[in-house]
């Protein structure tokens, strides 16, 4: 059955026929996203939803999505998407954080000019009639100093076109390397350097608990008398009633604001300042981000929906459409692996070790990691997927840890699961072989080659004679045939266990004819969701 794609907001047309065109049922509806409570009442009937800014997609909506698996926002910002309420439902939230740059950096420049030449005020004046060439006197951006806050992906591009007008640009990003800093023409200085400095300061950042208010007053009074601050970022990035007492006063001499700490902005208290220009969050407002943004989104959704590739997802690892390619059965391991210890382990879980070995230690840990944790997370939550697994696991404490190493035996590479309780360690160990099949090698450190099945029956036991005997003939006497029969021990005489591939789940009726005749130590059966 074809995957089935809810668009709730205004998409192109052509963003509509990509869906279809990847073989997805597309529902356009784009006035629905301003109706919560029809939207709540239809969600639950789709896979995927792809927004713009209108939908609100809350907590009830997600109740109410019995079915979706991910949320694709045609833009940068997600505010209008509750993210935790949709990672502890399972659903992957995406956005598209490429296809809107060079617009919002454009308008960033543009902004400056605007508030470098008075250009607003005097347009305005200028209509009305007047003639009032002597009031508005600029300002040159050539052989200024412009400070960037935030050099990413939009503040690159800002630092480019900077640089194109012969303006010296200075930058504050913690993640900016010199190297990468030299690279791009920009010099990289700490906040209170470039505060003391910049004519021009433009944000470039999220909004986040480190850079909310990084223009509060205490730093709006750091920076150089006469400075033009530009904000085509997030609102809440800068103190509103601090920058306009210090407008009043002279220290800054201009600001350009194109988002607001309270959108829509009624009113504000920038509102009706000589030089400050303001714009409605016009940042990605031009036909071409919005035809890319779009494009992009549905592209990533369908790639998810179909091929189970992650692109710019802001809850879950990324995983590509080549990767999943190849990663597909290493994915399928370690949630084979996660759900044998889970099944296995009856008692609280303090903490998960995941040892990743050879090729496996070069591909997408996290990605791993999340297939592993929802394997064990299962059984107490069946509806737990790789989305919502590490929410539950931090919800209970669970520490999770990883290590990498070299190819260290006759593998080419594995991967090996431990979780650690008040009462014991269990771990089992697994590797692909060439012929794309999981399998596992190890349990509780003996080795075995045990193909995995849907219905599986776990024994152990000392090691002495008519053991297979007697799991055969009971098997037998109960209608169970075997499709695959797995033994390992630590030594003659020593632990044994017995892993039994069958048809059919194991009823209770011949585990507790095992349980009977006294040779066994456990008897389990396991289930894997096995395609």
């Amino acid at each position: 059955m074809a995957p089935k794609v809810l668009i709730s907001d205004k998409l192109s047309d052509a963003a509509v026929q990509i869906f279809k065109d990847r073989g997805i049922e597309v529902d356009f509806q784009p006035d629905l996203g301003k109706d919560k409570d029809k939207l709540a009442e239809v969600i639950g009937q789709y896979d995927g939803l792809a927004i713009r800014s209108a939908t609100k997609v809350t907590d009830k909506i997600l109740e109410a999505a019995t079915n979706l698996k991910v949320i694709g926002r045609a833009g940068i910002g997600v505010d209008n998407v509750d993210k935790d309420a949709a990672s502890k439902k399972g659903v992957i939230v995406m956005n598209t954080p490429f296809g809107n740059m060079i617009t919002t950096a454009e308008h960033a420049i543009a902004m400056m000019f605007a508030v470098a030449r008075q250009i607003p005020e005097a347009s305005a004046s200028t209509h009305a009639g007047k003639w009032e060439k002597s009031r508005f006197m600029g300002v040159e951006l050539t052989g200024k100093t412009l400070g960037v806050i935030g050099a990413g992906n939009i503040g690159g591009i800002v630092c480019d076109r900077a640089r194109g007008l012969r303006m010296k640009v200075i930058a504050y990003d913690p993640y900016l390397g010199e190297e990468k800093a030299n690279k791009m023409g920009v010099e990289k200085v700490e906040l209170e350097d470039l505060l003391a400095r910049a004519d021009f300061i433009t944000l470039h950042v999220p909004l986040t608990d480190q850079t909310r208010n990084i223009l509060g007053r205490e730093n709006l009074a750091k920076t150089k008398k006469g400075v033009r601050i530009i904000n085509c970022a997030r609102g809440g990035l800068v103190d509103e009633e601090a920058l306009a007492e210090m407008l009043k006063s002279g220290h800054v001499a201009g600001a350009a604001f194109d988002v607001f700490s309270v959108e829509p902005a009624k009113e504000n208290p920038l509102f009706g300042l000589p030089n400050v220009v303001c714009t409605p969050h016009l940042g990605a407002a031009t036909t071409e981000a919005q035809e890319n943004v779009a494009l992009q989104v549905a592209e990533q959704m369908a790639n998810y929906l179909l091929t189970g590739a992650v692109e710019n997802a802001l809850n879950m690892p990324s995983v590509t459409a080549e990767e999943a390619k190849v990663m597909g059965p290493w994915i399928a391991l370690a949630g084979h692996l996660g759900s044998f210890v889970g099944q296995m382990t009856d008692e609280p879980i303090k903490a998960i070790n995941i040892l990743y070995d050879g090729v496996a230690a070069s591909m997408n840990l996290a990605a791993l990691n999340c297939a592993t944790v929802a394997g064990i997370m299962k059984r107490s939550n069946p509806d737990v997927n790789m989305v919502s697994a590490p929410v539950v696991a931090r919800e209970r404490g669970i520490q999770i840890s990883t290590t990498n190493q070299d190819k260290s035996g006759a593998f080419d590479g594995y991967v090996k699961v431990t979780v650690v309780t008040d009462k014991r360690e269990r771990s089992v160990a697994g590797t692909v072989f060439s012929d794309g099949k999981p399998r596992f090698i190890q349990i509780k450190g003996i080795n075995v080659d045990a193909e995995i099945g849907a219905h599986m029956l776990y024994t152990t036991n000392e090691d002495v004679p008519g053991i297979i005997g007697t799991l055969g003939r009971t098997m037998g006497d109960h209608g169970v045939n075997i499709a695959n029969f797995t033994l390992g021990r630590s030594g003659p005489g020593g632990e044994a266990i017995a892993l039994l591939y069958v048809d059919e789940p194991v009823p209770a009726e011949a585990r507790a004819k095992l349980a009977e005749t006294g040779l066994f130590n456990q008897i389990k059966p396991l289930e894997f969701d096995v395609a």
